[in-house]
């Protein structure tokens, strides 16, 4: 698996989760984050000193890394401070938009897992008819954007929330198919 380069903050404790029971002085700044490709939530040991804030991207690569001394590890939505609950969904929203040609690719190639099902009968509100159609529609030409499917395909559930809601489904781990989550 590749490895992340980018993450988006959720959540800065500075004193660390608050359920630590070790004195002040010896617990440790915890971030938590959203990997940018691999769409992961990850647990970050900020540098000492280094204040984050939510929605801030920091360099998580190989090399020099200005903000981040190490990376925990990967963690579950369940471990999420309330904080970076809430911030996950606009995190996510704000990352599908702003790489809409990453996502429209999706709908563009998605084919099937096996004879009864299809890549795009897994995203949530999508049935056989939607991915029929989204399918004979994009055998007449490609979908460029959001818009254009919303406007070829009658009755499309909004695509940006579907995949949002699709990833965040992946992310709590109980989806047999992983189409954006990797890792």
């Amino acid at each position: 698996m590749a490895k992340e380069e980018h993450a988006i903050i959720l959540d800065f404790l500075p004193n660390g989760y608050p359920f630590d029971k070790r004195p002040l002085h010896k617990r440790m700044p915890i971030a938590q984050a959203f990997g940018k490709e691999n769409l992961v939530l990850l647990e970050l040991a900020p540098k000492k000193d280094c204040f984050l804030q939510p929605y801030e991207e920091v360099y998580i690569g190989e090399g020099k890394r200005d903000k981040i001394h190490h990376i925990l590890g990967k963690i579950h939505p369940s471990k999420l401070t309330e904080t970076a609950k809430t911030e996950l969904s606009f995190v996510i929203t704000d990352l599908v938009l702003k790489n809409e040609q990453r996502f429209m690719q999706f709908f563009n190639t998605a084919g099937p897992i096996n004879m009864r099902r299809h890549q795009l009968e897994l995203l949530p509100g999508v049935g056989k008819k939607h991915m029929l159609e989204i399918l004979r529609e994009r055998e007449e030409r490609i979908f460029t954007n959001f818009a254009d499917l919303k406007e070829r395909v009658k009755l499309m559930p909004d695509p940006e929330k579907t995949i949002v809601k699709r990833i965040i489904l992946e992310l709590e781990g109980n989806e047999k198919y992983n189409l954006f989550v990797k890792g």
